[in-house]
């Protein structure tokens, strides 16, 4: 299997439910996106799939649906040998990616069917795997915890972004993540992004084990667009934007956009 591209920064987003990882996800798709010369991979992660709605991409087919397919496949015994049926996963997941300017989009969807098809989902995640080493960034936005990601999707993060607000609860939902994640994962930086801050002094009431790469006040833009289901694309480079560039710029992953 290919090893992770030396350019490529693979940045998964965890933390907390409700938090605001979709909409963070989303901006910063919306801020790699604007070198047009890098390629961006998106993937949702999450079985609600709310990031395709951020985006306004319309899913087709998600890795679940893949799968499922493939183990009908084997039960009625026409996978044919290993070549044929990884050309075969290769070509389904091709098939899945949706495509935007250069972004191209993928959902990990839920699973349903029972039974153990390890070795399935084995050639899955390789595959999943393989294909980021084309990309230059790879956006996933997971669920609340890092299983998902490190059981379907990749073994390797350069970046564990942990969101959090500013309740200790989340908090601490965070550095449990990241705690988990640098047990069972080879990640190379984390760090921790406060969202949904109301004023100043609340910043100074914050503490964590993690480092905490930048804060996120509330915003009206983003609520509206997450109330009635608008495009991120569209958002305007408000102040929320701006910490969420900030932040990059300080978790190393792009330099400051203008």
């Amino acid at each position: 299997m290919k090893s992770i591209s030396n350019h490529t920064k693979l940045i998964a987003l965890c933390g907390k439910g409700g938090v605001g990882k979709t909409s963070i996800s989303a901006m910063i798709t919306r801020l790699l996106m604007t070198d047009s010369t890098r390629k961006v991979l998106v993937i949702d992660a999450d079985p609600a799939i709310g990031l395709a709605t951020a985006l306004n991409v319309h899913v087709t087919k998600t890795v679940d649906d893949i799968r499922n397919d493939l183990i009908c496949s084997i039960k009625k015994g026409i996978s044919g040998n290993r070549e044929s049926f990884l050309s075969q996963i290769d070509y389904e997941i091709f098939r899945a990616i949706e495509e935007y300017k250069n972004l191209a989009f993928m959902a990990i969807g839920r699973p349903e069917t029972e039974g153990c098809y390890c070795k399935l989902n084995s050639f899955l995640k390789e595959m999943i795997q393989q294909m980021t080493c084309s990309f230059d960034y790879v956006i996933i936005d997971g669920e609340a915890g890092i299983e998902q990601v490190n059981r379907r999707v990749m073994d390797t993060i350069t970046h564990l972004l942990l969101i959090s607000d500013s309740s200790k609860k989340g908090i601490q939902v965070a550095e449990s993540i990241a705690q988990v994640a640098q047990k069972n994962m080879n990640i190379h930086h984390k760090g921790l992004l406060i969202n949904r801050i109301k004023d100043k002094s609340e910043c100074q009431l914050i503490s964590s084990s993690l480092p905490i790469i930048g804060y996120i006040f509330e915003d009206n833009d983003i609520y509206s667009f997450d109330r009635l289901g608008r495009s991120f694309f569209e958002l305007p480079m408000s102040a929320a934007m701006n910490a969420v560039n900030s932040a990059l710029n300080k978790f190393g992953i792009i330099n400051n956009i203008k």
